[in-house]
Formats: C-alpha cells, sequence, structure tokens
C-alpha cells in the first residue's frame, strides 16, 4: 500500500513510482531478506534497526504468525477465499502459497496500491489462475468491494478470510480506520474470518513504551510513522466478530509451533494479533 494514502486527510489518488521516498512494501522486503527494493529502502531500514536492532526479527515473527493463521484457515476451517488487504511485496510463504498448500482450490487476491507491488506480484503470479492482485484503495471499501478483480474471483455470498495485517496502525485517525474495518466487515457473509495485526501501545511507563513513541516520532511525516494504540482501541476492530482463542495476543503467542528458539525483543511485546469469526 502507497504509504501516503493511509495518513489523514488524503482518501487514496492514483498512485504513481516515487523512488526518492521509502515505500512500506519495500522496507518490508528489506526487512525480510528480499531483493525487491532500493536504497532508499535500505536506508529507512537502517534507521529503523538503530532504533529496533529486533526489527528483522519482528518481521520474521510477523510472517511466522501470517503462516500459521492462513494454514489453520485453509486446512483446518476449510476456508477456500482469501481477500489479503495492503499486501506488499511478494516474498517467501505469501498468503496464496500457504493456503494452496492446505486448500489447491482456495482463491487468493491481493490489493496493494504500489505500483511496483502490483508489477511484481502479476509477474510471480502469471501462471497461478487462482491467484490475483488488484491495485485498488483499501481506504476505500465500497470501491475495493465494487473492483473488478475482486469481485470476479471472490463470492461475498460465502465465507471470505479479510486480512489486515500490519496495515491498519497506518491509518492514524482512529475513528476513520475503524469505519473502514466495519465496511469491510459488513460485507462478509456468516462464516467469513478477520485476521488483524495491529501496533500496540502498553500504557505503562516503561521501556516498551518509550520505543513505541520513538518508533511513531522518528518515522512521522516519512510515510512510514504508524500509530501504536491500546488493546481496548485494538479489539474494537473486532467488532461485529468473535475472536478466536487465543484471543488478542502477542503474535508469538498465537498457537506457536513447537518450542521458541529465538530470544523475545522488545518488539515483540509492541504487536497484537487475533483472528476472528464472523457469525
Amino acid at each position: 500500500m502507497t504509504p501516503g494514502d493511509l495518513r489523514s486527510g488524503t482518501e487514496g489518488g492514483s498512485a504513481f513510482l516515487d523512488f526518492s521516498k521509502a515505500s512500506l512494501a519495500r522496507l518490508s522486503d528489506a526487512l525480510l531478506g528480499g531483493h525487491d527494493h532500493y536504497e532508499v529502502d535500505r536506508e529507512a531500514m537502517r534507521r529503523l534497526l538503530a532504533i529496533a536492532p529486533g526489527a528483522r526479527a519482528m518481521a520474521k515473527e510477523h510472517r511466522d504468525w501470517l503462516v500459521r493463521a492462513v494454514r489453520f484457515l485453509a486446512g483446518k476451517r476449510g476456508i477456500d477465499q482469501f481477500l489479503d488487504l495492503g499486501s506488499g511485496m511478494p516474498t517467501a510463504e505469501n498468503t496464496h502459497q500457504v493456503a494452496q498448500r492446505y486448500n489447491p482450490d482456495a482463491q487468493v487476491v491481493y490489493v496493494d496500491n504500489d505500483p511496483v507491488v502490483q508489477v511484481h506480484g502479476r509477474a510471480l503470479l502469471e501462471e497461478n489462475y487462482l491467484t490475483h492482485v488488484t491495485g485498488a484503495d483499501l481506504t476505500r471499501p465500497a470501491e475495493t468491494l465494487a473492483d473488478d478483480v475482486v469481485k470476479e474471483y471472490l463470492d461475498f455470498s460465502r465465507p471470505v478470510a479479510l486480512m489486515l495485517t500490519s496495515i491498519v496502525h497506518h491509518i492514524d485517525d482512529y475513528e476513520r480506520a475503524k469505519r473502514i474495518v466495519a465496511e469491510y466487515v459488513a460485507a462478509l457473509a456468516p462464516g467469513s474470518y478477520l485476521l488483524l495485526t495491529h501496533h500496540f501501545d502498553p500504557e505503562e511507563d516503561s521501556p516498551r513504551q518509550e520505543l513505541a513513541r520513538l518508533l511513531e516520532t522518528s518515522f512521522q511525516g516519512t510515510g512510514l510513522g504508524s500509530v501504536h494504540r491500546t488493546r481496548e482501541q485494538i479489539a474494537a476492530f473486532f467488532e461485529g466478530t468473535e475472536l478466536l482463542r487465543p484471543g488478542l495476543v502477542y503474535l508469538h503467542e498465537w498457537w506457536p509451533d513447537g518450542p521458541r528458539l529465538n530470544p523475545l525483543s522488545e518488539l515483540n511485546f509492541l504487536t497484537l494479533g487475533g483472528v476472528a469469526r464472523k457469525q
């Protein structure tokens, strides 16, 4: 997703190539060890790592959480439709790879209005007839849901897994963010699922809260900024759904695979995630 389109007062607009500014999608690719990024993105990564040395490990932690959640829905709950909003740059273990490994008939639609993401995604998925990319603006739910690609490949009369992972905290107006999520949830059929992760404000005078404030101020106005919200504020995004166990938790606590091999950093405690079912 193009960062500027998520900030307050910018209701989207046509995406264009601007390699003078770092991109959320390309920054994430750099953190995950990919190859589809530029020096401006690597410079942003170096700034981030100087503040939070655990950022690479946290990017991997987030990807591992996504894999577990998608695997659960495709393999255990029979979900065969996935709408991945603000999907970012294709990298290892993408949504479609995990979903189609456990449900070969799963349809996946990626939505991201970053033109570089679209080009790479379409090239990667050229021969995958069950996976598609569109450049709709996720901050305009009605337009996104009416997008030709979304309408053609997803049937909203049946359950859909709606994915809003590591994207809502880039919408700095809280009421606007709630309206956007609520509009998508309202469009889902009963039996659908919402997957959402969000930066967390621990609301306590601690090194973790200091780190959250430092991250916010350091990237404010760069297009990479985010807002850390309280547990109650994040939980409100799940209104109209029922959180599955273990609830809204740190990502490493959401049904981990086996014993933990890597140490936790302060960043591990600045993101919450959950999977919820619409009744």
